[in-house]
C-alpha cells in the first residue's frame, strides 16, 4: 500500500563531476536544481493565529539563514512559506503549493492539527516528509490513515493530556474539574484525553464544547461559575479564550484555569489583559529564554527578529536543523521520498531534545512543560513530572 501511495517528483543528483555541473546549471528535474534544497513551513501566516505560525516559521528561517551562512555546505537552501491561516479548509491549498514545487525537499508542520488531518493524504502521495513540531492530535499517526510521509517532532496530546489530569489531582488535589474544547481536532482530542486522566483520578468531570469564534462566552463562563468546580481545563487556542477568560472573571470564578500549547502565547496575555493573570499554560516545548542549552539560540533570534522566541520557535529550528543534516548526509543524492525514508530513521540532538520517530512517525519522548502567568508575563516552572515529583 505505501509504494502505491508514493510518487516521485525527484530524480537524485550525481556525485562528482556531475555534481559540478548541476552547480553551474546543468538542468536537473531533483529537488536540488541549480544546487538548491527548498525547506516549506506549512502553518498560519495570517488570521487569527498567525502569532503562533510565526514563531515557528522564524525558527525555520533562522536555521536556514545560519546553514547558508556557514559557508560549509556544497548546496544553498531556500525557504518556501505556506499558509494555511491554521485551517483544515485552507490546508489543501497551502499543501498543494508546496507539492507542486519540485524543489521542495521538505516540510516543517503543518503547525495545527485539523491542517495536518487534511493535508497529509496529499503530503503521502507525494513521497514529501512532514516533520511537525506542534500538530499534538494522537489519532495523526494512527496506521489506518496512512500518512506515511507524517513525523511528529513533539510528544502528543496523550502526554499534554495525562500531564494536565496528574498535576490538577495529584498535584493541586482539585475535587471537580470544568473540561472545555473548542470544537477542533486539537481542542476535542486533548480535551479528551484530560477527561479520562481526571475520571481515573477519581475527579468529578464537566464535559462542554464551545466552537471557535462564539460571539459571546457570558454563558458558558456563569455555567462554569454555578457548576462549583474548582479547576476549568480549555483546550483551544488564545484567540478563543482570552474573551473566555475575560468572561470567567467577570462572572466571579475564583478557581484554577488551564490551557495548553494554543493558547502559550504573549498574544494571550495581550488580548486578555489582568484576566489571564494566574492562567497555568502547558506545552511540549521549553522556554528558549531560559533553558542553558538554547541560550545562543535565544541571543541569535532575538538578534534576527527583534523579540525573543516564542512558543516552538526553538522546536522547529531543532527540526530544521535535522532535516538540513539529513540532506548533507545524502551527498547530492537527494529526492524527497530518499530524504523522507532518511528522517524517519535519523536521530538528532537539538537544542531542545533529542529527535527520534516510532515505526508510525510518532515522536520517542514524552515530556511536557508547566507555565503559569504572573504580573503580566508567562513564567517557566519547569517539566509537569517533575514538578509533581
Amino acid at each position: 500500500m505505501r509504494n502505491k501511495m508514493m510518487r516521485k517528483f525527484a530524480t537524485p543528483l550525481a556525485v562528482g563531476a556531475i555534481g559540478a555541473m548541476a552547480l553551474t546549471g546543468c538542468s536537473s528535474d531533483s529537488g536540488g536544481e541549480d544546487g538548491t534544497y527548498k525547506i516549506a513551513f506549512q502553518g498560519p501566516l495570517s488570521g487569527d493565529n498567525v502569532a503562533l505560525g510565526e514563531n515557528m516559521q522564524e525558527g525555520v528561517q533562522l536555521a536556514i539563514d545560519e546553514a547558508n551562512a556557514k559557508g560549509d555546505l556544497d548546496f544553498k537552501l531556500e525557504y518556501v512559506a505556506a499558509d494555511d491561516q491554521g485551517l483544515p479548509d485552507k490546508a489543501t491549498t497551502a499543501a498543494q503549493k508546496v507539492i507542486d514545487d519540485e524543489g521542495v525537499v521538505a516540510v516543517v508542520g503543518p503547525a495545527f492539527s485539523g491542517p495536518t488531518f487534511a493535508s497529509s493524504p496529499a503530503y503521502a502521495e507525494a513521497g514529501l516528509v512532514t516533520v511537525s513540531p506542534s500538530a499534538t492530535n494522537p489519532d495523526i499517526t494512527k496506521e489506518e490513515n496512512e500518512y506515511t510521509s507524517f513525523l511528529r517532532g513533539v510528544a502528543n496530546d496523550n502526554q499534554q493530556g495525562a500531564a494536565w489530569a496528574k498535576y490538577l489531582s495529584k498535584k493541586l488535589g482539585l475535587k471537580k474539574v470544568y473540561v472545555i474544547d473548542d470544537k477542533t481536532d486539537y481542542g476535542k482530542g486533548l480535551a479528551k484525553v484530560t477527561e479520562k486522566g481526571l475520571k481515573d483520578a477519581g475527579v468529578s468531570v464537566v464535559r462542554k464544547s464551545v466552537p471557535q469564534k462564539s460571539p459571546d462566552y457570558s454563558a458558558t463562563a456563569q455555567d462554569v461559575v454555578n457548576s462549583k468546580a474548582d479547576g476549568l481545563v480549555y483546550a483551544g487556542y488564545y484567540q478563543d479564550l482570552s474573551p473566555f477568560a475575560k468572561k470567567l472573571k467577570e462572572a466571579g470564578y475564583k478557581g484554577v484555569g488551564i490551557s495548553g500549547d494554543g493558547s502559550k502565547d504573549d498574544k494571550f496575555i495581550e488580548l486578555a489583559g489582568d484576566s489571564s493573570e494566574n492562567w497555568y499554560l502547558t506545552c511540549a516545548c521549553t522556554d528558549a529564554t531560559v533553558e542553558e542549552s538554547t541560550k545562543a539560540f535565544s541571543d541569535a533570534y532575538q538578534k534576527k527578529f527583534k523579540r525573543p522566541p516564542g512558543t516552538y520557535s526553538a522546536e522547529s529550528y531543532d527540526i530544521t536543523n535535522m532535516i538540513i543534516q539529513e540532506i548533507k548526509k545524502l551527498e547530492g543524492e537527494v529526492d524527497r521520498e530518499g530524504l523522507r525514508e532518511a528522517l524517519r530513521k535519523a536521530t538528532y540532538k537539538g537544542l531542545t531534545k533529542e529527535f527520534s520517530f516510532q515505526e508510525n512517525g510518532e515522536f520517542k519522548g514524552e515530556n511536557v512543560y508547566l507555565y503559569q502567568v504572573k504580573s503580566g508575563k508567562i513564567g517557566y516552572m519547569g517539566e509537569v513530572n517533575s514538578l509533581i515529583g
